[in-house]
């Protein structure tokens, strides 16, 4: 019909890309959290069955953490310059492939800290790129659902890892670990590829986003970096980030040393309660890890399409004050309930937490750059302020432990998160609703 766009005139058929690239986007959200999932917990559990001491288990942990918050920026430049999205990706994977490798054939210091320092690089490229690849492959209107099912893919290969790694751990070697997270690569460079090209070209018939309009469509220049970084909006929502995760980071790291020191021993404590569904070789510690791994993952598993749907209609804003709440009432109910079994199950909250950063993040950022086009830029930007925050929590939790006691610690790290969202509710605009294309797919 005479005005209406080329896409719209053709119909979805032409605007929705393939069945076999967003089956491919699945798989890769699945596979690369699954490959991942052995580089914390499991980790620290591996280093000590290989004699390592707690002081060089917590030097190795922080180097990959500092690895990632300084490749976060760089990250998300590369991902911007990169014209190929899905080689961006490939690569990533086969650094944290030859990280696992490292790990399970030389527990040593030297070659440790190397994996640990790729395997952070690694991801801080693999995140924007796959949401990179999100927004060429979604339609502008269904980006929140999109990325909804991307943190469901990801909650779940986190919690079939957690599952899969406690088994393999228990019955053959914390190093299997490492040799089954290795042998996913082949089958993550498979999903990437599954991405056509031909979806991927055809960004500009789904998205008015600049990042994904090519100069022959009518694409702005992108800005300047640096006035991206300036941004009042992206700004705020990076500070507001850091702060959830200045409380977030070192809230179940508080919670565990409080039971062990209630009750003498956490894996004891989990024995004694659970002894009847504990299989005879199956050690407490295992199960627990893989625990507190799976249930916040799963729930975030089932509510992340549905948050990114519900955030078309009542924008970003609500939605993010929702997941930064539930922080401070953990804090509270582990301030106030020290039953090891509720505990545990306050931890669960935290998959609604999950749900909404893992959808909110890009989205938002997504949102803030329509204009500029500096969209992996903006996500590395708020993953170095998230990075930044969980560093410091970790340290300040510590120390406040030992000063004004678990209690003490546990309101002090809600405080941060009630920070967290003052500075939302009365700070952060809401994006959406103020979002206005500055490009638009051509015309028929």
């Amino acid at each position: 019909m005479p005005g209406r766009s080329a896409a719209a005139s053709i119909g979805y058929k032409g605007v929705i890309a393939s069945r076999a690239s967003m089956s491919g986007l699945n798989w890769l959200n699945f596979l690369s959290a699954l490959m991942q999932t052995g580089f914390g917990a499991f980790l620290a559990v591996y280093l000590t069955s290989a004699q390592w001491s707690r002081t060089d288990i917590g030097f190795v942990l922080s180097v990959g953490t500092v690895a990632a918050m300084a490749s976060q920026v760089p990250g998300g430049m590369l991902v911007d310059w990169a014209r190929s999205k899905r080689h961006v990706a490939a690569a990533a994977v086969l650094a944290i492939m030859a990280a696992s490798v490292l790990i399970a054939t030389v527990p040593r210091p030297g070659p440790v800290y190397t994996a640990q320092l790729l395997q952070g690089a690694a991801a801080a490229v693999l995140t924007p790129a796959i949401a990179a690849l999100t927004l060429a492959l979604s339609r502008q209107e269904k980006l929140g659902e999109r990325l909804g099912r991307n943190v469901r893919y990801a909650a779940v290969g986190s919690a079939v890892a957690a599952a899969i790694m406690g088994m393999v751990g228990a019955w053959l070697s914390y190093r299997a670990i490492y040799w089954f997270a290795a042998l996913c690569t082949l089958p993550c460079l498979v999903a990437i590829f599954r991405i056509r090209i031909v979806d991927l070209a055809g960004a500009h018939r789904r998205a008015s986003h600049a990042a994904v309009i090519h100069p022959r469509h009518g694409a702005a220049p992108p800005k300047r970096m640096l006035q991206v970084a300036r941004d009042p909006a992206l700004l705020i929502f990076a500070a507001a980030t850091a702060l959830f995760q200045l409380g977030n980071a070192s809230l179940l790291p508080t919670a565990a040393g409080a039971l062990t020191r209630a009750y003498g021993g956490l894996p004891d404590l989990v024995a004694s309660k659970f002894w009847w569904i504990l299989p005879h070789m199956l050690r407490p510690s295992d199960l627990l890890v893989a625990a507190w791994i799976a249930m916040p993952q799963l729930l975030a598993a089932a509510l992340s399409p549905w948050l990114g749907r519900h955030t078309q209609m009542v924008g970003r804003r609500r939605v993010l004050l929702v997941g930064f709440a539930v922080l401070p009432l953990r804090a509270l109910l582990f301030a106030t309930d020290g039953n090891p079994v509720a505990m545990v199950a306050y931890q669960a909250l935290d998959g609604i937490s999950a749900a909404v950063l893992g959808v909110m993040i890009p989205l938002v950022v997504a949102d803030i750059t329509h204009r500029s086009g500096r969209f992996n830029l903006g996500i590395g930007i708020v993953g170095l302020a998230s990075g930044l925050g969980g560093a410091l929590s970790t340290a300040v939790g510590g120390v406040l432990s030992d000063r004004i006691g678990d209690i003490g610690t546990f309101l002090a790290l809600g405080g941060a998160g009630l920070c967290a969202c003052a500075l939302l509710a009365l700070a952060m605009p809401e994006t959406h609703a103020t979002m206005e294309p500055s490009v638009r797919p051509r015309t028929a």
